[in-house]
């Protein structure tokens, strides 16, 4: 039986472009997103070409009224950059309805809901599943009572242009988008030392969390695409992703360092998010 991790993982892979494709969207004015050059360039963000993009046009109006005490927040990082520990602190902290597109489309499945039947469909073929399956999905769940009174946790949602134009039509809009920055050399080297333990599926780290035993330490197993040829290319695909949603969330998006301690990566966004409710709420009780 597949660890909830590994499920997660695969359920995810068919959310996005395939590892060393990213999507590539229809030229929009001067709006034109390309790959990286191949070769020894760095992946990471041209800063000064993303500071040059006009920004995009912003969704006509929002799905339900602001609520002052609720913050809608989208968190965004590479494989290993995490984020995963991060969202966890942040629900935790404010109470914010967590949302990971991948679980959500596994339990979509699971339960036979009409989406999760159509996203099956696809997936069995081996194919994406469409952005418009993902998208009702994602708005259908945010417009559920908890996330409208709570505020919602976007994990890892939107992954394209399209993906998230289509949630900006829907008035679908964060307070906040939180980007984990971590070099790369770490994240290669968080995700090749990564091991599972098939009984339990607990994951360990070769390194920085090493099995308790000899006997878990033997049957530690290794995900396929946790090689460092293979992170690579989701590195590349993950910048690649990143960029052409910079337009989009440009006034929102904040960059926060994720190779510090845990504790302190998260005292950071900490003061993001108390900063950026701080704001919601007097704009809230001036309009």
């Amino acid at each position: 039986m597949a660890s909830p991790t590994a499920s997660a993982a695969s359920a995810v892979s068919y959310l996005s472009p395939w590892p060393g494709v990213a999507e590539r969207p229809i030229p929009r004015g001067r709006l034109l997103f390309r790959g990286s050059r191949g070769g020894s360039s760095p992946l990471r963000l041209n800063c000064a070409r993303r500071n040059a993009l006009p920004p995009a046009p912003r969704a006509a109006k929002a799905l339900a009224a602001e609520n002052a005490d609720a913050l809608n927040v989208m968190i965004a990082g590479a494989p290993a950059s995490g984020k995963g520990t991060q969202c966890e602190l942040i629900k935790a902290k404010y109470g914010l309805v967590h949302i990971s597109a991948g679980d959500l489309l596994r339990a979509e499945i699971a339960t036979g809901t009409a989406n999760g039947k159509q996203a099956k469909e696809f997936m069995e073929k081996g194919q994406l599943v469409p952005d418009e399956i993902v998208v009702n999905m994602v708005k259908e769940r945010l417009l559920q009572e908890d996330a409208q009174e709570k505020g919602w946790l976007l994990d890892g949602y939107p992954r394209s242009y399209s993906q998230s134009m289509a949630l900006e039509n829907l008035g679908i809009r964060p307070d906040i988008f939180i980007l984990l920055d971590v070099p790369d050399e770490l994240l290669v080297e968080r995700v090749v030392g990564r091991r599972l333990d098939p009984v339990t599926g607990k994951i360990y780290h070769l390194k920085y969390s090493p099995p308790e035993n000899e006997e878990i330490a033997s049957r530690l197993t290794q995900r396929f695409d946790d090689t460092e040829e293979k992170v690579k290319l989701r590195l590349q695909t993950h910048y690649q992703n990143i960029e052409s949603l910079v337009s989009i969330y440009e006034d929102v998006i904040v960059h926060v360092k994720g190779d510090t301690t845990v504790e302190d990566v998260f005292g950071e966004i900490d003061k993001l998010l108390a900063s950026s409710l701080t704001k919601k709420t007097e704009m809230v009780a001036s309009s």
